[in-house]
């Protein structure tokens, strides 16, 4: 299978690309030479779509690039670049497949669970409306809505992705340290909820998509067990044999982070409904044994 990836060198992008090393990619990187640093020089490696010949033809599309949106302020200007990194390449795709000689059989697009809004209250599956307009949810509808301009050349899957667990980056690599060295603790109430998936069922969920021509349209990747802030927390230091006491209050993420602090304060309640509706079955559906086999 020959897969056109865009966000290749990113934490799930080299992950997904190492677990299915037989398929053939090719890798759209600003950075082509620090990207086969990387990922090694058995993939091929350009820095734009119009590096591609018009009769170059790929089974898939992965669209993860985006640059990170935790652990920094949303100035206007980190504003600017989170809608930018995303709008504009996957506009770039879109555009790509409509004058393609030969069409991809799907294109798999990012997206986040940040589109539902926040609510302590709600349960969210793929059916659910946004019931917020702040800047994820904003951020997540045009992403979308751009990746759905492809539907009339190819099938298009929108990734809805929450807190993607491993310990070689994303969100959890970030928390790792206070946690090891005992001084962790939930974050503000502790009551918000976290929809995390482990890295191993985000793959071969992602794999499950591409590979199945009746999957359209938008998926939550998320394990079907969303657990509170508490929850998560605790998990995690019983995995590292750490205490869990040192609560974080709410007012310092907020000063941290300003608006940007809504990741770690706010949350969504989110099941994976359609995913499961089409036959996927998690190895990790809760928390504590998917923190014991990601910190092992």
């Amino acid at each position: 299978m020959k897969i056109l990836i865009t966000g290749g060198t990113g934490f799930i992008g080299r992950h997904f690309m190492a677990r299915y090393s037989d398929y053939e990619y090719t890798v759209v990187s600003r950075d082509p030479a620090r990207a086969q640093r990387r990922l090694g020089a058995r993939h091929r490696y350009v820095s734009s779509l119009q590096q591609l010949a018009p009769d170059a033809a790929f089974d898939a599309v992965i669209n993860l690039a985006g640059e990170p949106i935790v652990g920094r302020r949303w100035s206007d200007a980190q504003k600017q670049r989170l809608n930018h990194s995303r709008w504009h390449m996957t506009q770039a795709l879109v555009e790509w497949i409509s004058q393609a000689d030969t069409k991809p059989a799907v294109m798999l697009s990012g997206s986040a669970i940040g589109v539902y809004g926040v609510s302590q209250t709600a349960v969210f599956d793929e059916s659910c409306e946004a019931i917020a307009a702040d800047f994820s949810t904003q951020l997540c509808e045009r992403w979308e809505r751009e990746a759905t301009f492809a539907v009339a050349s190819t099938r298009v899957v929108l990734l809805r992705t929450g807190i993607v667990l491993g310990a070689d980056g994303g969100a959890l690599a970030q928390m790792l340290l206070p946690f090891k060295l005992g001084l962790g603790g939930p974050v503000g109430s502790g009551q918000q909820w976290m929809s995390w998936i482990h890295m191993q069922d985000y793959l071969a969920a992602l794999h499950h998509l591409m590979v199945s021509p009746a999957c359209v349209g938008a998926y939550n990747l998320t394990a079907p067990e969303p657990v509170n802030n508490e929850r998560f927390v605790k998990a995690l230091a019983d995995a590292l044999h750490r205490p869990c006491f040192m609560r974080v209050p709410a007012f310092a993420m907020q000063l941290m982070l300003g608006e940007a602090s809504t990741l770690l304060l706010d949350g969504q309640r989110v099941i994976p409904k359609r995913l499961q509706d089409a036959g996927f079955k998690f190895n990790f559906p809760h928390i504590e044994d998917a923190m014991l086999d990601v910190l092992k």
